[in-house]
């Protein structure tokens, strides 16, 4: 066991944990943030995607040793005091989930990857949609709300 210190969704948080637990288990089962979820457990369909100093990352494959002193975001952490981050309001509008399943794993990289490209072309978002599943098959409305976020994100200062 060895101390880990995060900062989760903008607060030191501090856990005694054996060092190649995984990040998703610790966000889950030690500090209860279910929205991250497991998917695969080998990183290839996106369900447990956090931020991590603001880049997307497969919590499932990363040990939560690797996530010492970084900023973690999860989906709870993009709507602070209630306020939904642009992302989450855009696939609301879009309706751009069905079972929701993969959306906290998808809204999380999309605000990740608009915050470092604001005004991306529509292949760009293809090829970062690429990387996550839905089972549901609802793309064509999550290409939608991730246009619509997009734009509402250039707007806002």
């Amino acid at each position: 066991m060895s101390e880990v210190v995060i900062q989760l969704n903008g607060v030191s948080r501090s856990i005694e944990v054996p060092p190649d637990e995984t990040l998703l288990s610790v966000l889950r089962n030690r500090f209860e943030l279910t929205g991250t979820k497991y998917g695969c457990g080998e990183g290839q369909c996106g369900a447990c995607t956090v931020l991590v100093d603001g880049k997307a990352a497969r919590s499932c494959q990363m040990p939560v040793s690797e996530a010492a002193g970084k900023a973690i975001t999860t989906i709870e952490g993009l709507a602070p005091a209630g306020k939904l981050h642009p992302v989450q309001e855009a696939f609301l509008e879009a309706e751009a989930f069905q079972c929701g399943y993969c959306t906290p794993g998808m809204v999380v990289a999309a605000a990740g990857f608009l915050a470092s490209n604001p005004n991306p072309p529509r292949e760009e978002i293809l090829k970062h949609l690429s990387g996550h599943i839905c089972r549901c098959g609802t793309y064509p409305r999550i290409l939608v709300a991730l246009q619509s976020a997009a734009a509402k994100m250039k707007k806002t200062p």
